[in-house]
């Protein structure tokens, strides 16, 4: 057979995806005699691409479930999509924009038709990339949070919340994306890492009934003066104290509005005044409560002044716009007393980016503090566990604080809210019009055969997406099928595939929807299966460029996934993202991790190609060939080890670390050198088969990480039925092994380096046989001396009592070694470099002394420390020791 000179990942991934497609490897069923292994994918949204964050967090969910299907699990990686309602509501209506259709001139039939059309068109495009990224997730079970099933789902669970009191209606302070014109939740609102800068205007008010009395205001937001209904001071504040209950002249409007004393006033912030504007601030409504305060809210829906701002040259425009007029008319009219600059933290919306206005607003909202506290018991004490564990703090202060969840949205695209009004504004929450009319004549005494009954109204908001993802681990699973919810519990023992793959093994997400979506799953997860829906959380970090910043379109900075995969491979790709990806830490991502990768690809292929070249032949297998395959048996067994640790712990880049350095550094650099016959001359069948084994044993290891050329060599390496495929090969299993032969091997390599380089320094040729002299005495390589002697190209290797003259010397740990260089080398040359190197070490040793005759530093460091500084002066003198005894010798 020919083999290729060149691995071809795109003939290679287009092949054996189609295969393992084919043959239904990625499909996880039932199966009692197997331990069940299952992954629910972060759902990407449907308007999404693939960006280097999902390269990340899917490669890492691809590698856990390789490795458990190999491992003899029932694997079962569950794929989906989000619905995404105001990200997907906001494409579809710029689609039709350019088609010149307004949402506004459609009813919702139409608009949703128009939004199923376009989710079928792009909605599944993600999914299809991350197949070209290897992802083996069970396609069969692709989910979509408004499938019909789902749909259901999301109206049980409302309206079981709903009936045990979890859920409410109520007019309360909430955060409005005035683009979207949509509420949104408290998660949803987004603040830059470094704050925001921002205008703080000092702004004064004329005290009513005096002739030139004023009060000065601190205001980032001009623009609400006209919804002012009181100005705040700290009651401890003795500047303000004698103008407490006085009233003073909102400027252009002339309201006259109370001063009014409250706690919660910085008395340090801007002038320690506040107006308050409860419309449009939290804190302010919260004052405004306190106090029976009057809300005038001034601004409308998509952002712009109303009539209730009085003032009518401001009708109709922007809020920011008005910020700028009225900046400019204070200005002129002497109330305006100081402009400065400060950094604040200002809320965008996490799907648009506008600017997010507090708003009072009728909304649904979920009672979060009861329903959450065993989800906050589960991560403190470990029956869930976070990593990296520095996560479990902040979920912990997230679940201490957390706020009722507003959880309508005031758009089409979604799981409509399934409330049912009356005229009058009385409403019933049912599942269908039917049920609603049959639960609104038994709530209000109605008869049901009165014509009013007919004019119920279903509520027109949609839910918050998250509202329908919390219940991803269990609908994935169709959870709440058919009658399997009874109690307010689902009862899975009527649901086998629920039983079985529920709880899930491991969550694999980002930090940033750490409340978003994870506690929001185990909250749901205890509600309605009273178990945890997994028992891991690995956290990846965000992926940023090269110079620390995060990935973006607007900044340019985000490569082309496919276009890295063309032109790297998807192996190439996968393990360069996992070169340096430690969980929780964010990934400075540069091209050349995948360049490392694909390197590193064709590094294992040409491999393959030497070993595949050997002929072999049933002479004596030679004593350096047993001894290589004794060592890389231990080896193989200590990175099993040290492999199991790291994804016990989840660290998925050392653990591609510690395979990487096997392959390349023991497997390919050392093992393969070691065992290489000569050019031409056969190799023994007890070896070879030997290192067919080790590289099938290898090839299952990197199997995870490098899925394609990893199934392409186990095919080639030996002749194998079709389906007897890498993907469901057994998984290798630790064994016991020999560290005595693992520190002879390192001791015996580092010999055959220093070799090398007196060659390389020499220039003495690799060609040329050398003798090596050893001292008698501690002796660590006896039983790799064949293999110095292969390795290195010694004509003979010694062991003497005492020094060599006129030979160059090197100590490997505590043994010297000699090669003679006599008539080799020029002696006054080779007297020049040992000088200037006794100079370096004699200058080292100085300043290691200095530092240890320093009382301070020997007194503040730690013991370790100390320690450490004594071995470099110990080692620093044995160095100069040993020069000087070659330099006399020569």
């Amino acid at each position: 057979m020919a083999i290729s000179t060149k691995y071809n990942p795109a003939e290679t991934e287009d092949k054996w995806y189609k295969y393992w497609m084919e043959k239904g490897f990625f499909h996880g069923k039932v199966n009692p005699s197997k331990e069940p292994y299952s992954i629910v994918i972060p759902p990407p949204n449907v308007t999404g691409v693939l960006h280097m964050g999902h390269m990340l967090n899917n490669t890492v969910q691809d590698v856990l479930i390789r490795k458990a299907r190999m491992e003899g699990k029932e694997a079962c990686w569950v794929p989906g999509t989000d619905h995404a309602s105001i990200a997907t509501e906001a494409r579809v209506v710029a689609m039709l924009r350019e088609k010149g259709i307004k949402k506004s001139s459609l009813t919702r039939d139409e608009f949703l038709k128009y939004a199923w059309e376009w989710k079928e068109k792009y909605g599944g495009i993600i999914l299809d990339q991350l197949k070209k990224l290897g992802a083996s997730c069970d396609w069969e079970r692709t989910s979509f949070t408004m499938d019909p099933g789902y749909y259901k789902a999301v109206i049980k669970v409302f309206i079981d919340l709903y009936n045990k009191g979890y859920i409410y209606r109520g007019l309360r302070m909430i955060n409005w994306d005035c683009e979207a014109k949509t509420a949104l939740s408290n998660e949803e609102v987004l603040y830059k890492e470094d704050g925001e800068r921002s205008m703080l205007y000092s702004i004064r008010y004329k005290i009513k009934d005096t002739k030139d009395e004023w009060i000065v205001i601190a205001t980032q937001r001009p623009e609400t003066i006209m919804g002012d209904v009181a100005i705040a001071v700290n009651p401890t504040d003795e500047r303000y104290l004698n103008l407490i209950g006085k009233k003073v002249i909102v400027p252009f409007i002339n309201r006259e509005i109370p001063i009014i004393a409250d706690n919660y006033v910085d008395r340090t912030f801007g002038t320690g005044c506040l107006k308050v504007t409860p419309a449009h601030d939290l804190n302010d409504y919260e004052i405004g409560l306190r106090h029976n305060l009057p809300v005038i809210d001034t601004i409308n829906d998509d952002g712009t002044l109303n009539e209730k701002c009085e003032l009518p040259k401001f009708f109709g425009k922007d809020r920011f716009a008005v910020r700028k007029e009225i900046v400019k008319d204070l200005r002129e009219a002497g109330h305006l007393i100081k402009e400065e600059e400060f950094v604040t933290r200002i809320g965008r919306s996490e799907r648009t980016n506008s600017v997010v206005e507090p708003k009072l607003s009728l909304q649904w909202f979920v009672r979060m503090k009861e329903i959450s506290a065993r989800a906050k018991n589960a991560v403190a004490n470990d029956e869930i566990k976070l990593y990296p564990a520095k996560f479990k703090n902040t979920y912990s202060y997230w679940m201490d604080n957390v706020r009722d969840w507003c959880i309508s949205r005031q758009l089409w695209w979604g799981h409509r809210i399934p409330a049912w009004y009356d005229k009058d504004g009385n409403y019933v929450v049912a599942e269908n019009e039917e049920e609603a009319i049959k639960i609104y004549c038994e709530k209000y005494a109605v008869d049901s055969r009165q014509s009013t009954v007919a004019q119920l109204t279903q509520d027109s908001d949609v839910l918050d997406t998250w509202a329908s993802s919390w219940l991803w681990p269990m609908e994935v699973f169709d959870g709440f099928k058919d009658d399997s919810l009874s109690n307010g519990k689902i009862d899975a023992s009527k649901n086998p595939d629920l039983k079985y793959f529920y709880p899930t093994k491991v969550l694999v997400t980002a930090p940033e929807i750490l409340f978003f979506w994870v506690a929001r799953m185990i909250i749901a997860g205890y509600e309605y299966m009273d178990e945890k829906p997994f028992e891991d959380v690995y956290l990846t970090g965000v992926v940023r460029d090269k110079l620390g910043r995060k990935m973006s379109k607007s900044l340019g900075n985000s490569p082309d996934s496919l276009e890295l995969i063309k032109q790297y491979g998807a192996d190439g790709v996968r393990t360069g993202m996992l070169f340096s990806s430690a969980a929780g830490n964010d990934l400075l991502f540069d091209e050349k991790l995948c360049e490392q990768g694909r390197n590193f690809a064709n590094k294992i292929w040409n491999a393959f190609r030497l070993v595949k070249g050997w002929e072999t032949s049933t002479h004596v297998q030679p004593e350096e060939n047993k001894i290589a395959i004794e060592w890389f048996e231990s080896k193989l067994n200590e990175t099993l080890t040290e492999l199991e640790d790291h994804f016990s712990k989840f660290r998925m880049s050392d653990a591609l670390h510690t395979l990487y350095k096997l392959t390349w550094d023991d497997f390919c650099a050392w093992y393969l050198e070691i065992i290489k016959p000569e050019f031409g001359k056969p190799i023994d069948e007890v070896t070879y088969y030997g290192t067919i084994s080790f590289f099938e044993s290898v090839l299952k290891l990197l199997h995870p990480f490098m899925p394609f050329i990893t199934e392409e060599l186990w095919h080639e390496l030996n002749e194998r039925k079709a389906d007897d495929c890498i993907i469901i090969a057994q998984w290798p299993t630790a064994k016991s092994f020999d560290q005595k032969i693992l520190r002879q091997a390192e001791t015996s390599y580092e010999v055959v380096t220093q070799v090398r380089n007196v060659r390389n320094t020499k220039g003495i040729s690799p060609k040329e046989s050398l003798p090596l002299s050893a001292r008698a005495g501690s002796n660590e390589i006896s039983s790799f001396i064949p293999v110095i002697k292969k390795l290195s190209n010694l004509a003979s290797l010694n062991f003497v009592e005492d020094k060599i003259a006129n030979a160059t010397s090197f100590m490997v740990g505590t043994q010297e070694f000699y090669i003679p260089l006599e008539g080799k080398v020029d002696a006054a040359k080779e007297k020049e470099e040992i000088q200037r190197e006794i100079e370096y070490n004699q200058g080292f040793l100085n300043s290691v002394m200095k530092k240890l005759s320093n009382e301070k530093f020997v007194s503040g460091a730690p013991s370790q420390v100390i320690e450490l500084e004594r071995k470099k002066k110990a080692d620093a003198e044995l160095k100069i020791k040993s020069l000087q005894e070659r330099l006399q010798n020569l």
